[in-house]
């Protein structure tokens, strides 16, 4: 289910960003496998998950990994739910802040985040770092600036 959500939401962005190749998601239980949590948000009116969260906890970090909502449920405020979810969540587990590495140029992505109060940083941690390094290696940056 969290695969297939993902996998809808990605349909998205490899229409904006042209990619060669598009790894698919990985599965719920690959992601739940990871340290962190998972939310997702509840349709009761279609009985089924429209949408989720991944946030990593590494290295003191809380780090927004996956923000995904099935786009025919788009703007309807289940991704800022989520959002502010798991901003609070995080906030419980005692983590000042949340942190998220997406493009900076598409508008669901670095512009949606500005409006939930994320501001752009440089990658001060080694957790951090080691993720723009990764993004750099898989070549994201060519698809745009990645912040």
């Amino acid at each position: 289910m969290i695969e297939a959500i993902e996998n809808a939401a990605d349909a998205m962005l490899i229409d904006r960003l042209q990619p060669e190749h598009w790894e698919p998601a990985p599965s719920g239980a690959v992601r739940n496998a990871q340290p962190g949590f998972l939310l997702v948000a509840f349709e009761s009116a279609r009985d089924s998950v429209v949408g989720f969260v991944h946030v990593l906890e590494i290295d003191g970090v809380a780090h927004l990994e996956q923000l995904s909502v099935v786009p025919t449920y788009g703007r309807r405020g289940y991704g800022r739910k989520l959002l502010e979810d798991s901003m609070a969540e995080a906030g419980k587990r005692g983590y000042d802040e949340l942190t998220v590495r997406t493009y900076a140029d598409v508008p669901w992505n670095a512009p949606f985040y500005g409006t939930c109060g994320f501001t752009e940083t440089e990658p001060v941690t080694d957790f951090h770092r080691c993720l723009a390094s990764l993004e750099k290696e898989l070549g994201l940056d060519r698809y745009g600036r990645r912040i």
